[in-house]
């Protein structure tokens, strides 16, 4: 994988792992991205360095998705089974869908099929059952929506 790529790829799981704490913690978005940047990136795990996040890319998600939340959980909602409610899900897979929903509706530049497979990864990272699976089938049908919008 290049580096820019793989930076991007980085920053996405950041921006997963960041959206997870925020609602944990209740935490502010520019609060968790300084968290990030000042203690996470650049950092080590038992000597071995982690790879460069796209800082910037990151912050854009994190941003993004808080201020346009709104619209995001419509999207996802309007796809998940009659009776479900998004919070009924798990906060990581919200966390997932969340950050990736955003980069199907706002980030143009990125092609549908980039954003679908680079969040698969990221789900595999954290699931192994079913919610892979579940994570795909929305994902599809938001960038289904958004096509035909």
């Amino acid at each position: 994988m290049n580096a820019p790529r793989q930076s991007r790829s980085v920053a996405r799981l950041a921006a997963v792992q960041a959206l997870y704490q925020m609602e944990v913690t209740r935490a502010g978005v520019e609060d968790v991205i300084r968290e990030f940047r000042d203690h996470r990136f650049g950092a080590d795990i038992e000597g071995e360095a982690l790879a460069e996040a796209d800082e910037p890319f990151f912050a854009d998600l994190a941003r993004g998705v808080v201020g346009d939340q709104k619209a995001i959980d419509t999207a996802v909602t309007r796809r998940l089974a009659a009776g479900w409610r998004l919070d009924r899900l798990d906060a990581t897979v919200r966390a997932i869908l969340r950050c990736a929903t955003f980069e199907l509706l706002d980030r143009p530049d990125v092609p549908h099929e980039v954003v679908i497979n680079e969040y698969l990864e990221i789900s595999k990272s954290f699931f192994a059952g079913t919610e892979v699976g579940f994570v795909n089938g929305i994902l599809d049908a938001v960038a289904r929506d958004d096509r035909t919008a």
